[in-house]
């Protein structure tokens, strides 16, 4: 098969020609029809996560058909269409049992533990726990920026965040999980606060169902809260750092009401002061999310077959496998905007 390869951290990838792989007992092949390009998959190009071991495929995001079907699994057959949540548990251990499968003991996630989608199949491990049934209206570019970006703000928003009609919401960075987190609160019937230093991605977040756009850029040190502050009355119920800095964490912190919640959901590499006087004496609650499982699609699911969410809206650009080269490497300099999806066999 074609794939995306990379032999040292940091090096060019190059589309080349490696074996297909073989499912395992309990796993599934997927044809790969199409894959999200997310700055996760740059952060692995670049060494940053200790789980990867080149020669690498990266890619996590993704959308196909069930090509071949380990002799252990009992849910799928072949031919179906599906996706998969970044995180792929386990099935077995105490987090998986008590269904908290996207912080599973023993978690895998394609294009990290293992070889990924951008390539013309991939392997997924645990296929009766981590797939998930895809809709034959729904196209697989839109599929395929569920599984990372659109999923965990899913969860953080409406799961973590327990996001309620009226209430305001901030968000902090709007690249792809921060405008799904947009559009997801909109939905949902908050008042949405956007925060951003690009005035592109303000303005998708506006067309996304933003009420009021902060540019970050044109505010001194501590303008953000206090904008939000004034803005919603006495700050956000729910704040939401989708892009993962201290500036932004701090941020989103300080914006929010008495017994506000703060969702961390962009990765921090490093640790960030916090204002905790402030967490104690307005009751803040301070949240993680990571992913979302398997099993808890449906809810988000049935509200894109309503057409009341709109992913597809998310995706901005679409380009070959001859293109993620340039593309990947791209990252380190900008995120761009919206989401930009590879199909494999364009």
């Amino acid at each position: 098969m074609r794939a995306v390869v990379f032999d040292e951290f940091g090096k060019r990838p190059e589309v080349r020609e490696v074996p297909e792989p073989e499912p395992s007992h309990d796993g599934v092949v997927i044809k790969v029809e199409a894959s999200g390009l997310c700055r996760s998959d740059w952060h692995g190009w670049m060494g940053h996560d200790a789980d990867i071991q080149p020669p690498h495929v990266p890619g996590h995001e993704l959308a196909g058909v069930v090509h071949a079907v380990g002799a252990g699994v009992t849910t799928w057959r072949g031919g179906e269409r599906v996706t998969v949540p970044f995180i792929c548990a386990c099935g077995r251990c105490a987090a998986c049992a008590r269904g908290a499968q996207q912080v599973c003991e023993r978690q895998e996630q394609p294009g990290f533990t293992h070889w990924g989608s951008f390539a013309e199949y991939v392997p997924v491990h645990h296929a009766d726990t981590n797939l998930v049934a895809l809709p034959d209206a729904m196209p697989f570019s839109t599929a395929a920026s569920l599984g990372c970006r659109f999923a965990t703000a899913f969860r953080a928003v409406v799961g973590q965040g327990r996001v309620r009609p009226g209430e305001w919401v901030a968000v902090h960075g709007c690249g792809g999980v921060g405008l799904s987190a947009v559009m997801i609160a909109a939905a949902n019937g908050a008042g949405v606060v956007a925060v951003d230093v690009s005035p592109k991605a303000l303005e998708l977040a506006r067309t996304l169902g933003a009420a009021l756009c902060v540019d970050a850029s044109a505010l001194p040190e501590g303008g953000v809260p206090a904008a939000i502050r004034d803005a919603t009355g006495d700050g956000a119920h729910l704040s939401l750092d989708a892009l993962g800095s201290p500036v932004t964490c701090v941020n989103s912190v300080q914006s929010l009401r008495r017994q506000g919640r703060h969702v961390q959901v962009g990765l921090l590499p490093t640790g960030v002061h916090l204002p905790m006087d402030r967490v104690v004496a307005l009751e803040l609650e301070i949240l993680g999310s990571h992913g979302m499982a398997a099993h808890a699609y449906p809810e988000m699911m049935a509200m894109v077959a309503t057409g009341a969410l709109r992913p597809d809206l998310l995706v901005t650009k679409e380009i070959g496998l001859d293109e993620v080269p340039d593309a990947l490497t791209a990252l380190g300099a900008a995120s761009g905007t919206g989401v930009t999806v590879i199909t494999p066999g364009a």
